[in-house]
C-alpha cells in the first residue's frame, strides 16, 4: 500500500486532501512542504521560516507503543520552531481520537482554547470543527498561532483548490477566528487518565 493509501484508510474523508493536492504541494512547494516515509509510518508536513505545521501523522497499527511517534514528533522539536496541527474533538464512539489526545498530551502540546477552526470540506460539504494543538519552544502567545496557523492554511491547504477541486475553500477570515474569551473547554485537560 502506498503512502497516499495508508493516510487515506486512516483519516476520515473530509479531513483529506486529494492526492493530487499533495503530490503538487509535494513538487511545486517542495521548499515547505514535506512527506517522511517508511513501512511503519507516513508524516506530511510544512516547515515555514517561523514553524512547523504537521498535516499528517500516521503510524502503522502494528508498531503502535514502540515509540516512532514519539521519535517523528522529537525529530520536529529538535528544529526549535513552534509545532502546529489540527485534531477533531474526542469521540467516544472512535478510540483512536481519545488516544491521539493522550499521545498528544504527552508530547508536551498545548490546546489553543482562543482559535476556532471550522471548514467545510470539499469532498463531503460538511462543517467539521477542528481544535488546535501546538507546542512551542519559547511559549509563544495563542494569537501567535493564530497568524502561524492562518499563513499554513492560505499557503498550504488553499493551495490550488480552484484549478485541483473545481472551487476554492473558504477564506481564512471565514475558517479561522481567535477570541480571548471564546467557550472552550481544554480537550487535553479535561482527558480522562488513562487506565
Amino acid at each position: 500500500m502506498n503512502w497516499y493509501d495508508k493516510l487515506k484508510e486512516y483519516f476520515p474523508i473530509e479531513e483529506m486532501k486529494s492526492r493530487e493536492h499533495m503530490e503538487l504541494l509535494l513538487k511545486e512547494k517542495s521548499d515547505v512542504y514535506h512527506k517522511d516515509e517508511s513501512s511503519t509510518h507516513v508524516l506530511m508536513y510544512a516547515e515555514f521560516d517561523t514553524f512547523i505545521f504537521i498535516d499528517y501523522i500516521w503510524v502503522s497499527g502494528k508498531t503502535r507503543g514502540q515509540g516512532i511517534g514519539h521519535q517523528l514528533i522529537e525529530k520536529l522539536k529538535a528544529k526549535s520552531k513552534p509545532i502546529i496541527l489540527e485534531v477533531e474533538p474526542v469521540d467516544y464512539e472512535d478510540t483512536d481520537s481519545e488516544k491521539r489526545l493522550h499521545f498528544y498530551r504527552r508530547e508536551g502540546f498545548t490546546h489553543a482554547k482562543s482559535i476556532g477552526y471550522n471548514r467545510r470540506s470539499l469532498a463531503t460539504n460538511e462543517e467539521t470543527p477542528m481544535e488546535i494543538l501546538y507546542w512551542s519552544p519559547t511559549d509563544d502567545t495563542e494569537e501567535v498561532i493564530y497568524n502561524q496557523m492562518k499563513k499554513m492554511y492560505e499557503d498550504i491547504h488553499t493551495y490550488k483548490d480552484e484549478e485541483i477541486y473545481g472551487k476554492a475553500y473558504q477564506p481564512a477570515e471565514e475558517v479561522l477566528s481567535y477570541d480571548e474569551d471564546r467557550d472552550s473547554r481544554d480537550i487535553l485537560g479535561s482527558l480522562k487518565a488513562k487506565k
